[in-house]
Formats: structure tokens, C-alpha cells, sequence
């Protein structure tokens, strides 16, 4: 919703499958595309302020290499005039239009103005870094924002004032404060974001008070307030999630100088509304869409009374609607899959399983619709990373398609996964293939015992780490897993080290983070080779899917050839390669054709027999 309220912004599919923006007026609900090209995309947006937006352009299908970066960023007014090129793939300061190294970094609209922020790239692998310009959007006139040296994120007040930058040098995380009495930046906080908990910028309130994400000593975050006169973080936290990292958004309203609530993901996503009216605004709406997650968004900088209201679930990709708070009446804008049909979907539930060394790993678990949910064949669905959160309460069409085929989809956050505290994450550091793959064999055990899974009928797959899981499972489960899906994934630690040209050699995560969390080259040497696929590949007699991405630079297609060249002559294997692909699959021909052949290789070897 545009800050006044008059205007909503859109995304939408035109007549030639081509991303289009929008713009919805309030008052007579009559949308209006006012940008939308043949041969690209509008890919994303934001308004800059209330009649003015900021776009930018790429081609969704184009394959690496073929220019699916698009031409740019440009700013529009909400009529479609005056529209002007900001950031190009080439540029000069002569026609003051800033190069590709440049994207937005934010739009601050409390006053009304036509800037914008952008970064650029100013490092590189080994200590990245970057330089903020405040851009007007009208002339194309660009200003150095002044911040402390390596500098890698900036977060600013309502007024478009810095106030605060996170730094980063080697090993080190600092977050620095500029005082708007003195204008003087201070230390904050060094610390080593590896080893030590320190804390990260979290929002700065329209009071311009500081609030930061912090563990507190506790295994979870939380959100605090910094007291900037102490230098201290309070004691007590404004909100927390138990069970669960603190990860979330902060709702303003400008014109009143306010926050009105914090939204969170728990197993689910939620909101903690602060303030009454809307507070009552979601009771009325959860009790129209009573099984759905309703997520709302109202005017920044002044109260009308429509809200936009975006309403999801585990079997429903979506559906937006303009709630009238006046009337209590719904008005629909539109779906982001309404091919999909919700009735035909199938649940997801969360649990914690306790493994065998009393560690509780947080699953999703997702039985077929209409099935008897006992005695199926089932897929462990590995998430990659390993270092994050893999799984959330949502639409998953990878997960939705094995479950519309009768398999039962089980999906670990094994330890190492991120945002269920550090207890669960830490326990997975240096234990790729041993105590993190024991996780899953022990998930899979207890979705047996439970009846879920018929324990003749169970295959393991995943992508990066998750295809890495996967090899490790056949290689050291071979009696629980009849066959293994793995795509771009990785077969031996030594080679995320060593090959020149892939994103993570040489890169500041090789040099400090990998060595930790993973293993160290040199005094884990023994442990790496113990925990590689491609050292114990002739163990391997499962059949197995090995696909990869000719243009992967994250794993690259030597991980795949060198496991594929070790493996016994007697293994059956499909080998799978896409030109033009990457990190997965863009194309959407290369995505029906590898679900497609997994479709059939599940059929062929999870059959009853």
C-alpha cells in the first residue's frame, strides 16, 4: 500500500506470462500496469513515496549467462509518468545512471521525499564491504553517505538519517552508533560472530530508540531495547518466541509516531499486535479466515480505513484481499497460485523428536491427503545449508508434489539448523556425516515406530548439504533407504576448499567459519576424509538420482563427476546435468523434467514388491 493509502502496488501476470507492475487505486478499485515489457520481467519494487515507486527488471527464465539480470532499476510515477533509469548494468556519471554493482537498499517515505538509498559493492571475497548514496529518483543525482570503514550493513531513523552500521573485517562483527546530539559515531559492540553470541541491529523506533536481536544468556534471541545512555542492553526482552530464534518484522505507522506490533515465526508465522485497533482489526479478520495465517499491512504515514490483508497457509499458496475496517467487508485482489486447489492439498504438522542422545530436533511432517497415514512410502526431504533454517509453515510445492503422490514427507531441522536456539545449532558443528546425519536416520526410525512409514518404502533426498545427507544415508543406512535423490550436492568437503573458481574458496566463510562448523582442512584432515562420499562411494549400492548444474559455482560439477567416476560399476545411477543452470533449477522445462524423472524412479523402487 502506497504511504497515503490512496494506491496499492502489484506484481502481476500478463497475457504473455510476463511480470507486469500495477498499481491498484483505493478509491474505485481499478488497477492500472504501469510498467511491463515483452521480453522481461519486473521483478520487484517499492514505493518511494506516495506517488512515486521504484522498480526493477530482469528475465525470471533466462538461463545464466543470458542476461536474466535484466537492464536495471528504474523510478516511476503511480500515473506511469516520468520514468526514469537509475541503476544499468553499464553506467557513467554523465547521464547519472549508477552501474549493476548498485541495488536498493531501502526507501524512507515518512517525509515524503523523493529518495531513495543504494548500496555498493566495495570489497570483495575475502572482506567484503559496502558504501551507501542516498539517490533522488526524479533527477538521478546520487550523495556518499559518510559510515565507519567496512562497513557491510546500514540501517536508518524515520527522518532517512544513518544511525546505525554493522561492520565486518576477517572474523570480527562490529555494530557502530552515530549519536544525532554529537553526530559522532561509537563502538558499540566487536565481537566474533562465530564464537561469541554479541548481538545485531534489530530497528530503531520512531524515537529513534535502539532495539537489537540478543541472546542474553539464553539459548534463544529475542528483541531488546538498547539503552543508548547505559550502553547496555536491558534486562528484560520486549518480545520472545520460546522455542525459537526470534525472526520477524516491525510494523510503524509515521504519522503517529508509532509501533503498532512485531510479527514472529514459531512453528508458524504470528503477529504481536501493540496496539488496540488493530489488535481487534486481526480478531475479525482470523475470524473470517479462520484457517489461514493473515498477515496485514495498512498505511505508513496515515490512517485510512482499508487494509491489505495476505492470507496463507500449509495448503494454500496465497490470496490477497483489501479489507474495508469501515463496512468489514473483503474485496479480493488476487492469488499467487490459483491454479493450485487447497482441497487437494496436504497438511504440514510440526514436532520435536528426541534422538538418541536426548536432543529434540524439530520436524515437519506432512501425510498424504485422503490416505490412511499408516504403513507408506515415505521421503526425508534434507534441507540444504546446513547453517539455517530449512523448513517453515507454508505452501511448498517441492514438499505438496511428493505428497499428492501418496508419499509422506518427513523434514528434520537437524542440529546445525538455525533458529531454534544455539544449543541445537552448535551440537551440528563438525558434524557433517556423523552426529547431523544421525539426526535424520533416527527421524526416519521414529516416523517408522509411529506407522507413518512402511520401512520397506522409504527414499532420501535433498539439494547442497541436503544431497550431501543424502549420499551419507545410503552410504551408512543402506538397509533403511531404498533409493537417494540428491541434486547439486556436495560429495566432499576438501573440494568446498579447494576449487578455484566456486563462491566459497577463498571467501571470508572458508577462512573463519567453515574451519569451526565444519572442519579444518588441515587438523580435521582425518575426520573430512572419514565424512566424505567420495572416499567411501564403493559402499554405495542404493540407486540413486545425481543431478547438477553445468553453471553451479556454490557446488560445482566436480563434486558430481568425481562421486559418479568412484562409484561401483553395479550401482545404478541416473545422471542428471542442465546448461545454463546453477544453485537448481530456474527453467521452468528443467523443473518438470527432474520432477518428472523422480516422479518415476520413486514409483520404481518404492513400489510394493
Amino acid at each position: 500500500m502506497s504511504p497515503d493509502g490512496k494506491s496499492i502496488g502489484m506484481l502481476a501476470l500478463n497475457n504473455n506470462d510476463r511480470f507486469v507492475l500495477s498499481v491498484l487505486d483505493t478509491a474505485t478499485l481499478t488497477p492500472k500496469v504501469i510498467a511491463g515489457y515483452d521480453k522481461t520481467d519486473v521483478v520487484s519494487f517499492n514505493w518511494v513515496n506516495s506517488r512515486r515507486l521504484i522498480f526493477s527488471i530482469g528475465d525470471v527464465r533466462a538461463l545464466i549467462g543470458e542476461g536474466r539480470g535484466g537492464s536495471g532499476t528504474f523510478a516511476i510515477n503511480k500515473d506511469g509518468t516520468e520514468i526514469r533509469q537509475l541503476i544499468a548494468s553499464v553506467g557513467d556519471e554523465k547521464t547519472r545512471v549508477l552501474n549493476r554493482m548498485h541495488s536498493l537498499h531501502s526507501t524512507v517515505s515518512a517525509n515524503e521525499e523523493n529518495d531513495v538509498y543504494v548500496t555498493r559493492q566495495t570489497g570483495n571475497r575475502k572482506n567484503p564491504s559496502a558504501a551507501l548514496f542516498k539517490l533522488n529518483t526524479l533527477t538521478g543525482q546520487n550523495e556518499n553517505i559518510p559510515a565507519p570503514v567496512n562497513s557491510i550493513g546500514f540501517m536508518l531513523d524515520k527522518s532517512g538519517q544513518l544511525r546505525v552500521a554493522t561492520t565486518s573485517l576477517d572474523n570480527l562483527t562490529g555494530v557502530e552508533y552515530k549519536d544525532p546530539k554529537t553526530q559522532q559515531w561509537r563502538n558499540l559492540i566487536t565481537f566474533d560472530n562465530i564464537k561469541e553470541d554479541g548481538f545485531s541491529p534489530a530497528f530503531i523506533a520512531p524515537d529513534g530508540q535502539l532495539y537489537v536481536r540478543a541472546h542474553k544468556g539464553q539459548d534463544t534471541t529475542s528483541i531488546y531495547r538498547y539503552d543508548l545512555e547505559k550502553n547496555k542492553i536491558d534486562d528484560t526482552p520486549i518480545v520472545s518466541t520460546k522455542g525459537f530464534d526470534f525472526a520477524g518484522r516491525f510494523i510503524f505507522n509515521n504519522k503517529q509516531n508509532k509501533l503498532l506490533g512485531i510479527s514472529y515465526e514459531s512453528d508458524a508465522d504470528g503477529i504481536l499486535w501493540l496496539d488496540d485497533k488493530w489488535k481487534s482489526y486481526q480478531a475479525k479478520i482470523d475470524k473470517a479466515l479462520p484457517n489461514t495465517v493473515n498477515s496485514l499491512a495498512g498505511a505508513n504515514n496515515a490512517e485510512n480505513n482499508l487494509i491489505i490483508v495476505h492470507s496463507f497457509s500449509d495448503v494454500h499458496p496465497g490470496s490477497y484481499l483489501i479489507y474495508n475496517t469501515k463496512t468489514e467487508e473483503f474485496t479480493a485482489i488476487g492469488d499467487r497460485k490459483p491454479e493450485v486447489d487447497s482441497k487437494k492439498m496436504s497438511y504440514k504438522d510440526f514436532v520435536r523428536i528426541k534422538v538418541r542422545d536426548g536432543l529434540e530436533i524439530p520436524t515437519y511432517v506432512t501425510i498424504p491427503r485422503n490416505s490412511t497415514g499408516k504403513n507408506l512410502p515415505m521421503v526425508v526431504m534434507v534441507h540444504g545449508g546446513p547453517y539455517l533454517r530449512g523448513v517453515h509453515w507454508d505452501w511448498n510445492p517441492e514438499t505438496q508434489f511428493l505428497a499428492s503422490r501418496g508419499y509422506v514427507v518427513i523434514e528434520p531441522e537437524f542440529r546445525g539448523s538455525e533458529g531454534y536456539g544455539k544449543t541445537l545449532n552448535r551440537a551440528g558443528w563438525k558434524q557433517w556425516g556423523l552426529a547431523m546425519q544421525d539426526d535424520v536416520t533416527d527421524v526416519t526410525k521414529w516416523a517408522i515406530e509411529k506407522g507413518y512409514a512402511d520401512p520397506k518404502r522409504i527414499c532420501i533426498a535433498g539439494a547442497s548439504y541436503g544431497g550431501y545427507a543424502v549420499l551419507m544415508g545410503l552410504i551408512k543406512e543402506p538397509d533403511m533407504y531404498r533409493c537417494g535423490i540428491s541434486w547439486v550436492g556436495v560429495t566432499d568437503i576438501n573440494l568446498l576448499y579447494d576449487v578455484s573458481w566456486s563462491d566459497t574458496a577463498g571467501s571470508t566463510w572458508a577462512r573463519y567459519g567453515m574451519p569451526i562448523l565444519i572442519g579444518d582442512q588441515e587438523k580435521d584432515a582425518a575426520q573430512l576424509k572419514a565424512t566424505s562420499p567420495v572416499e567411501q562411494a564403493s559402499r554405495l549400492t542404493r540407486p540413486l538420482i545425481l543431478a547438477y548444474g553445468i553453471e553451479d559455482y556454490r557446488v560445482p560439477l566436480v563434486h558430481g563427476e568425481r562421486f559418479k567416476k568412484a562409484l561401483p560399476a553395479s550401482t545404478k545411477v541416473e545422471w542428471i546435468t542442465y546448461t545454463g543452470e546453477g544453485h537448481g533449477w530456474r527453467q521452468p522445462q528443467n523443473n518438470v523434467d527432474f520432477w518428472t524423472r523422480v516422479e518415476k524412479f520413486l514409483e520404481e523402487n518404492t513400489a510394493v514388491k
